[in-house]
């Protein structure tokens, strides 16, 4: 990883996108410490540490819900709003019909979700600062007014954020929503290891405990890796067709499937939906839903866990529907001379390659689930807690990965263009 951003940092090309993402995930970590007007932050973190669903949130922002910055709502609502479109492309046949028409109709559908997102953290931040109450505020008295600006400071926030984590994807290196995720549970890791000491000064007989962190942390990130670069590689033959006076075809290759070709995004994605709705419960705090909610959904509760890990599974299948299509391959490869031996060419070929894709994605996806719940499983059997979360080292690992590949990327496109010139 660290040669090939040497490498990359020789290309100048390369070198001014690292360093625009770099400027950009500065100016978002910098807007972190920009605090909501009017707002009592010691009653936000006691909130969070009385609700476990409101610490996913602080998990994904980087610590700027519990800061309560102008980017305390950060890219959760980029997200949902994200799942809400791509769910309704499927449902509603003239935003499908948009899907179809090329470049055009992406970007109507995503200035639609622009739309969505911030209209999506207004609503956010009304529900959580009605759900607190005056406390939340220092004068503990607030008017319409002060609840309008930390509304609108809140929402305008998301904005902002999703136009940073927009511009990275486009003009940088890396997808801009995962790295702003990145970047906010790196921020948080220091604090972790000094929380892990201090707790070892004051009762040494616990730093038996470290050597086992530091075998489990690496044993977890051996696991990620292997599983993120595994893949089940498809041979292909091509036959040999004439085309004028030159023979061509009759080479092999292979059609790689990923196991985990989703990365990342399906965990995002539940971490996301399942948090949603106790957002939306604040409105009415002592009603029987939201009395129920906390209740059951609870990070520690076993309701919570398995329907979190449904989620999981749901929405990796549903990103690989929609970055594998095998008719569409089969269709192809079909047309271009090719075969998979021993296989049809036609619609048994797209069967064959829907077959082996469920069953990949199957395994990716269990991982995924695995690896988010079993240590919440574990912590609560044993009351016992982690200084680092599986998950957030799960997205750490896999957005590093998925970076430096599109380096790797870029560089190689880079070396066919100098030879093509």
């Amino acid at each position: 990883m660290l040669e090939t951003f040497r490498n990359a940092w020789r290309v100048e090309e390369l070198r001014k996108k690292i360093l625009y993402t770099l400027m950009m995930l500065l100016v978002y970590r910098l807007g972190g410490i920009i605090p909501s007007p009017f707002i009592d932050t010691e009653v936000i973190a006691s909130a969070i540490s009385s609700m476990s669903v409101l610490g996913m949130i602080d998990f994904i922002n980087g610590q700027n819900f519990s800061n309560f910055t102008i980017f305390a709502m950060g890219i959760q609502p980029y997200i949902t709003s994200s799942i809400i479109m791509q769910l309704l492309t499927i449902a509603i046949p003239s935003l499908e019909k948009l899907q179809k028409e090329g470049e055009e109709g992406r970007k109507k559908i995503a200035q639609i979700t622009r739309y969505v997102t911030v209209a999506l953290g207004f609503v956010m931040a009304v529900g959580i600062i009605l759900s607190l109450g005056s406390q939340a505020f220092l004068d503990g008295n607030p008017t319409w007014f002060e609840y309008m600006v930390v509304f609108l400071s809140l929402a305008g926030g998301t904005a902002f954020a999703m136009w940073i984590g927009e511009r990275i994807t486009e003009n940088g290196i890396g997808n801009g929503i995962s790295l702003m995720i990145f970047v906010g549970i790196i921020a948080s890791f220091p604090g972790q290891i000094y929380e892990a000491i201090t707790a070892v000064a004051i009762n040494p007989i616990s730093a038996w405990y470290i050597p086992l962190v530091v075998i489990g942390i690496l044993l977890l990130v051996v696991g990620i890796v292997f599983v993120d670069e595994g893949q089940r590689r498809i041979p292909v033959q091509y036959a040999k067709r004439m085309v004028g006076r030159r023979m061509y075809g009759g080479q092999s290759t292979h059609i790689p499937i990923k196991v985990n070709s989703s990365g990342v995004m399906p965990l995002i994605f539940a971490i996301s939906i399942i948090q949603t709705p106790s957002i939306f419960a604040a409105f009415w705090p002592s009603s029987g839903f939201s009395l129920w909610y906390n209740r059951w959904f609870s990070a520690s509760s076993w309701l919570y866990m398995l329907v979190f890990a449904v989620l999981i599974v749901a929405f990796t299948y549903f990103y690989s529907s929609i970055t594998f299509n095998p008719q569409e391959i089969s269709k192809n490869l079909q047309q271009n001379g090719g075969f998979i031996p021993g296989i049809r060419p036609g619609k048994p070929t797209g069967d064959y390659l829907a077959k082996i894709s469920n069953r990949i994605t199957l395994f990716g996806a269990l991982f995924l689930a695995l690896i988010a719940t079993i240590p919440s499983a574990i912590i609560a059997l044993t009351g016992s807690s982690a200084p680092f979360t599986a998950t957030g080292i799960l997205i750490v690992v896999s957005v590093a990965l998925e970076t430096t590949k599109q380096l790797e990327a870029q560089m190689m496109m880079r070396h066919y263009k100098g030879f093509m010139k």
